[in-house]
């Protein structure tokens, strides 16, 4: 019975791994073909390989400059929506004040709403201020979305440490900079990466705002993708090519918090 049950596991397993990864092969497959190839045959693999996809994308600087760029401010993002997080959600987990709930309520409603709500406002504004077309705006931007949800995350991970601890700490002479830093960051180090993860993700797969708020100077890889319609038709083996290397940051960034992720499913709060 056992071990029927475990083929019967095995094998949905394997059906889900390999539909789960058959958009990310054929992508790939797509990236060393030509375009002829691609229009003309259908193949499993490519029938004549071809790495020139990857030599125009990391030769031509409006290519290669569109990862620059997204990786600029999804790094900025990232860094300010942690540091304003940290402090957010230690009120929230640790202190009980009027309308605490409500305010914590409506951060979340910022997440759930779409960001082209917010389009007209910030285009207004950084037009306003002359922060058009800069990383910076990107990344600010970004805030209204990534801050709320670090804020419901990190407060969740907070929770889960005892106050003795906060106590015990002022007792023995720490002052609150000194014991978040030293004391509590550490015991939290597994929700701040996952934090940082999800942060980096949905800053790094954005599109609305960052496409409308930037023009030449800190234009996304995804605003360079639409580069590929023209009139002469789609460039669909250097689309799918850039396509593989977005998901490279990605992946990287995985690897190096997967643990804290594993953790992060393991309370309840991803």
């Amino acid at each position: 019975m056992d071990e029927h049950r475990f083929k019967k596991r095995t094998l949905f397993l394997s059906v889900y791994i390999a539909f789960a990864l058959l958009p990310i092969y054929w992508m790939l497959n797509m990236s060393l073909r030509t375009n002829e190839e691609i229009l003309s045959t259908f193949s499993l693999w490519p029938q004549h390989l071809t790495l020139n996809n990857y030599v125009l994308i990391f030769t031509d600087a409006s290519w290669y400059s569109g990862y620059i760029n997204s990786l600029i401010y999804v790094a900025i993002n990232t860094v300010i929506s942690v540091s304003v997080a940290l402090p957010a959600a230690y009120a929230f987990s640790r202190y009980s004040f009027l309308g605490d709930k409500h305010v914590f309520f409506w951060l979340l409603t910022n997440r759930m709403t779409p960001p082209a709500v917010f389009l007209l406002p910030f285009f207004q504004l950084y037009t306003t201020v002359g922060l058009m077309d800069t990383h910076l705006a990107v990344a600010l931007s970004h805030l209204l979305f990534n801050v709320p949800l670090a804020v419901w995350i990190l407060e969740g991970f907070m929770s889960g440490i005892p106050r003795e601890i906060d106590e015990t700490a002022y007792i023995d002479g720490y002052s609150f900079p000194k014991f978040f830093v030293r004391i509590f960051l550490p015991l939290i180090k597994a929700g701040v990466g996952v934090t940082a993860f999800f942060c980096f993700m949905f800053s790094w797969v954005e599109l609305l705002l960052a496409r409308t708020l930037t023009s030449v100077n800190a234009k996304p890889i995804v605003a360079t993708m639409t580069r590929t319609v023209s009139a002469s038709g789609m460039d669909w083996a250097t689309l799918a090519a850039a396509g593989v290397l977005t998901i490279v940051p990605g992946a990287i960034v995985i690897w190096f918090v997967r643990h804290y992720i594993a953790k992060g499913f393991a309370m309840g709060r991803v």
